[in-house]
């Protein structure tokens, strides 16, 4: 079973929205039993607390469900086969944590076939057109994802 976790910076809008479409791509293909899946925050602000409430409506409007509490990544999180990050200070964040193998994280983004961004950025100060281009990005991206790791038999 190959580990995955999302992080972003309070995981409350990214990492929970990568957590869902990853897990929705997954059970698409029948694949729920090769995965473990989460997400977390850099930060623990939010720890307990529900994704953004803006995140969860504009994917349910998709038919995707994000159901996932905040918390902070821990040392328990060390495990992960795979920590995908959503952006460059979220990178050197989890990197700097002396529990966590650097090679094991990589960008989202990394994996978009055709992003011409290199992160995924933060909608939580903007409005619903920015949770909008988010979800486009990590629907994209977590099933790139995907591909990558069935390719190379992680799945």
């Amino acid at each position: 079973m190959s580990n995955i976790l999302f992080v972003c910076l309070g995981n409350i809008c990214r990492s929970p929205a990568a957590e869902a479409y990853f897990r929705h791509h997954v059970q698409t293909r029948g694949l729920d039993h090769a995965f473990s899946i989460d997400s977390a925050g850099t930060g623990g602000w939010h720890a307990g607390e529900p994704a953004d409430a803006r995140m969860r409506s504009a994917a349910r409007k998709r038919g995707v469900h994000i159901e996932s509490k905040s918390r902070q990544i821990a040392s328990s999180d060390a495990d992960a086969d795979l920590i995908v990050v959503m952006d460059e200070a979220n990178h050197k964040d989890v990197t700097d944590l002396p529990w966590i193998d650097a090679s094991r994280v990589r960008c989202l983004l990394e994996f978009h076939p055709e992003a011409s961004r290199t992160e995924v950025p933060d909608p939580y100060y903007d409005g619903a057109e920015a949770f909008d281009l988010v979800l486009d990005l990590v629907d994209t991206a977590t099933c790139a994802l995907l591909d990558y790791l069935e390719e190379r038999g992680l799945d």
